[in-house]
């Protein structure tokens, strides 16, 4: 997740009306940033951040993609400033992965038997009553 970089260029038309709900996002990533990890495992303590990510990818998907709210200028100034994943923007427009979490859980080198995460098994495969949380982003089930 790159940090989020301002250049001098001005933003386009637009900017204004997203811009307070993304530096709410953003103020809330630094709060997750700087949050204690005591009592927790080693992972979890980035789960907050990743959840934060995708919140922000997600907003700016559904203005330009869903609401048709935004102008394809806008949505490639928020990509280039980093303020949504232009990789995870575009593995949501493919089939089957509408509702990736991240893209660590579709990383075969980061499972032990070289496979995708368990968040990816559709639930109707599951065993009833098991709750599967992804060691990655904490993520219970993306599939669908």
């Amino acid at each position: 997740m790159p940090k989020v970089r301002r250049s001098k260029k001005k933003p386009p038309e637009g900017w204004e009306l997203i811009e307070p709900t993304l530096e709410e996002l953003n103020q809330k990533m630094r709060e997750a940033e700087t949050e204690s990890h005591e009592g927790k495992r080693k992972v979890e303590s980035l789960w907050p951040i990743f959840k934060i990510h995708h919140q922000k990818s997600r907003y700016v998907y559904d203005l330009f993609y869903r609401r048709k709210a935004i102008s394809r200028e806008l949505l490639e100034f928020c990509l280039n400033e980093g303020f949504a994943d232009r990789n995870l923007i575009a593995k949501w427009k493919k089939q089957g992965y509408e509702n990736l979490c991240c893209l660590r859980c579709i990383q075969p080198r980061d499972t032990n038997f070289g496979t995708s995460c368990v968040c990816r098994v559709p639930k109707s495969k599951l065993e009833e009553g098991k709750i599967v949380e992804c060691v990655h982003c904490g993520c219970r089930g993306c599939s669908g």
